[in-house]
């Protein structure tokens, strides 16, 4: 027998690749699943569980394969999590909006969480500071699939040069100090990993403060 909430879901997500997270309402999930809207309440309750039903659905393709997750240390259990998520945004362009919006309550986004803390707790990152760390590695990598997908990477109408021109050079000495390097084009498969890159240290940094500090408490 088919598990009907699984079909909801799977209707919501369609709908939402499809014509973007905006258009996905009970109604709209009802009539594309053949029923009528009162129909869904007993599988998913209201269109709050909807979207949080969906959040776990995108968040359960961030859970690495066990046997990579045993197998991994710390470092590569992050980078794999943040590929995963930047696939993520690429394969789902309007997910951000859902993920930033949001709290993670559904049992598959507790699950994605919990990873991210116990990569966080090897490195030996104070419990203390944990759930702070999480925050700011998962609002990067997803943050940073949302950039490139929905457009504050690109161009736009106007390259670097032209986004000058529409200001004195006075007004803009930072920009004219770098001009060189904001009209070179950018590899974003590259800076991802050097961002990530930048980001495990900054992981051991916090985490070798910590050491230093109970260290010197003993002295």
């Amino acid at each position: 027998m088919p598990d009907r909430r699984q079909e909801i879901l799977d209707a919501a997500l369609a709908l939402a690749d499809e014509k973007g997270l905006d258009a996905v309402s009970m109604r709209a999930v009802a009539e594309r699943t053949g029923v009528t809207p009162m129909a869904l309440y007993p599988h998913v309750g209201s269109k709050a569980a909807l979207l949080d039903g969906m959040l776990g659905r995108l968040l359960a393709d961030l859970l690495p394969p066990v046997a990579a997750a045993e197998s991994q240390d710390w470092r590569q259990r992050l980078r794999t999590i943040a590929h995963l998520a930047r696939g993520l945004a690429h394969r789902h362009p309007w997910a951000a909006t859902l993920i930033f919006s949001r709290p993670s309550v559904a049992p598959d986004a507790v699950r994605v969480v919990d990873q991210i803390y116990a990569a966080l707790i090897d490195a030996g990152v104070p419990d203390a500071d944990v759930a702070r760390v999480e925050r700011l590695v998962s609002t990067f990598v997803i943050g940073y699939g949302a950039s490139e997908t929905g457009g504050r990477f690109s161009t736009g109408t106007l390259n670097p040069r032209g986004r000058r021109a529409q200001l004195a050079a006075a007004e803009l000495p930072a920009h004219n100090a770098l001009a060189t390097w904001l009209d070179t084009p950018v590899d974003w498969d590259a800076e991802f990993e050097t961002d990530l890159d930048d980001l495990v240290k900054l992981v051991e940094a916090i985490a070798s403060g910590s050491a230093r500090g109970a260290a010197a408490q003993v002295r």
